[in-house]
């Protein structure tokens, strides 16, 4: 039922039709947050897609010799990352703030020791920037490197604000919405980045 047919039951108080206009206006806000973070993610999909392509443009199916156990064990910590993270959202959820700093905590431990890996691999791969595969690996991985630190950052917020008592069963859409967008992250270097320079 919408705000306007609420006002024109009968019997209804202006105090009444201002509080359910509240509420109606509120559940509103719920949905544009949600759609507004699916269409950017959406449009960070595009971005990556973009540079598969231009990945087989330049270097066509031409491999470098990457490290694939490596990428398969930072593959992995990003994996335990994003279930650490919903596990901080679900722990939240419950008035459990103990466990969601900790998850935030160790979600934010595992990101550092993917960017050591890329790190790693940045500084051992057998291929320059001015070869053709090298250029789309490191355009790649940078830009994916990127959207870490920015996922990253956002769970470092996350942390100080749960030592700080915020969120709560009730309130924490902020929560849910950085670590929606961390798996994000997580999940385009597991179906786009890492096939796309790793295996195919």
């Amino acid at each position: 039922m919408t705000a306007t047919a609420i006002t024109l039951e009968a019997g209804a108080t202006p105090v009444e039709h201002h509080e359910a206009a509240v509420h109606h206006e509120e559940h509103d806000r719920a949905g544009m947050n949600r759609l507004g973070l699916l269409l950017f993610m959406a449009s960070e999909t595009m971005l990556f897609l973009a540079m598969a392509a231009a990945r087989f443009y330049l270097a066509g199916t031409t491999k470098g010799e990457v490290n694939i156990g490596l990428g398969l064990v930072m593959t992995a910590i990003l994996l335990v990352s994003s279930w650490l993270a919903y596990g901080a959202v679900r722990a939240i959820s419950h008035g459990n703030r103990r466990g969601f700093v900790l998850r935030i905590a160790l979600a934010i431990l595992m990101g550092l020791l993917f960017l050591s890996g890329v790190a790693i691999e940045w500084t051992t791969a057998p291929f320059s920037v001015s070869e053709p595969y090298g250029t789309a690996f490191y355009a790649m991985t940078g830009l994916h490197v990127f959207h870490m630190l920015q996922g990253l950052l956002g769970l470092v917020l996350l942390l100080w604000l749960g030592i700080r008592g915020h969120f709560g069963p009730g309130d924490h859409w902020g929560a849910t919405a950085t670590v929606r967008y961390w798996t994000f992250v997580d999940v385009m270097w597991l179906v786009i980045v890492f096939p796309v320079l790793y295996l195919l």
